[in-house]
């Protein structure tokens, strides 16, 4: 009887996965025909407007349409929407809301040639409206603006580069027994590896690379913002400023909440009518407000409560507590070593703000 009972249960629940599996495959299969992403423009029709676009998150060449969240920095889009803005006819001006602590050298130089394409080609003025971090890259992209308004709260500046970690795990792998060897077209092809130590001669050339992309960054802010470049230099050491101390130095304009910023730009322009318009990016899978959900809860119940599982058992039936502790690094894992010496010898310049 008891055997009967439970055969019939599981395959009611069985049906019920399978019920929930073609319901979630119908929405995201709805969800991807739908369009992907899409672009939500707030601007009035048929009227003038400032269009205000947010570069919020990390720099850097991430443009999934499917992303988690519609708060975070899609790089294309944002390539794109300025594109879009330069023919559309009835915009006027370009607000860039920036909270972000940078990235990478090769987005933010695209971004910040982008926004003064904008510029030359359009002659309309570009502002920047600085939130709670707008940080080494985000000051590049900031820098080409006529004018940065910054809340007094803001930390900006950190104007420097950074090249990332090098680690040297040689040592370590000498006291297990362990021999790596490389073979390689040049003594400087392997550089930046977690194998051997960094010559310095190795160190010298990834200076060289850093000091070069220093040296571009500070020449785009003594131009955006008419300073002599060792007045810049100055100020360029890498540090954080509260937006107080960026405009005693010359890298903000004025310290304004974004309202009275909208009233300054607009009185600038000698247009009070003009309104400040959102041009934002919808991840695809929110159009059915789905980002980031799991597809069971939507039903109310979790796949492991079908088959009698805890929440913290998953169909393996391996708790959660003991996964979390199998996980936990232990002192002399050679193979996590290991793991992290073979994850490349990409050497990545970034702008970015680090604390």
């Amino acid at each position: 009887m008891n055997t009967l009972f439970s055969w019939r249960s599981n395959k009611f629940r069985l049906r019920v996965v399978a019920a929930a599996v073609l319901l979630i495959a119908t929405l995201a299969f709805t969800t991807g025909c739908a369009g992907a992403p899409t672009t939500v423009n707030d601007a009035p029709p048929d009227k003038s407007f400032i269009a205000r676009v947010s570069i919020v998150g990390e720099i850097s060449d991430v443009s999934d349409q499917y992303a988690s969240s519609n708060d975070s920095y899609h790089h294309d889009w944002t390539n794109k929407t300025i594109d879009e803005l330069i023919k559309n006819k009835r915009n006027k001006g370009l607000l860039l809301y920036v909270d972000s602590p940078g990235g990478n050298v090769y987005e933010s130089d695209e971004l910040y040639l982008k926004i003064m394409e904008y510029k030359e080609e359009t002659k309309r003025p570009v502002y920047v409206y600085m939130g709670p971090l707008a940080a080494s890259g985000a000051y590049y992209i900031s820098a080409g603006a006529d004018k940065i308004y910054a809340n007094r709260n803001t930390w900006t500046g950190s104007i420097g580069v950074i090249s990332g970690t090098y680690f040297d795990v040689s040592g370590f792998l000498k006291k297990h027994g362990i021999t790596a060897t490389d073979v390689t077209s040049g003594e400087n092809k392997g550089m930046g590896n977690y194998f051997a130590p960094m010559t310095d001669e190795q160190r010298a050339i990834i200076q060289s690379l850093v000091d070069e992309a220093y040296e571009q960054f500070t020449s785009i802010v003594a131009e955006g913002r008419g300073m002599d470049a060792e007045a810049v230099k100055k100020v360029a050491d890498g540090r954080i400023y509260t937006a107080k101390q960026a405009k005693a130095g010359g890298l903000i304009d004025d310290v304004l909440t974004e309202k009275e910023a909208a009233r300054a730009i607009k009185k600038e322009m000698g247009d009070d009518n003009l309104s400040v318009s959102d041009i934002r990016f919808v991840p695809a899978d929110d159009l059915f407000g789905l980002t980031g959900a799991d597809p069971f809860s939507l039903l109310g119940f979790s796949l492991g409560s079908l088959f009698g599982l805890t929440p913290d058992e998953g169909l393996s039936g391996a708790s959660g507590a003991r996964a979390a502790d199998d996980s936990e690094p232990k002192e002399g894992d050679v193979s996590r070593v290991l793991d992290l010496a073979t994850k490349g010898d990409r050497i990545p310049l970034k702008y970015l703000y680090e604390g």
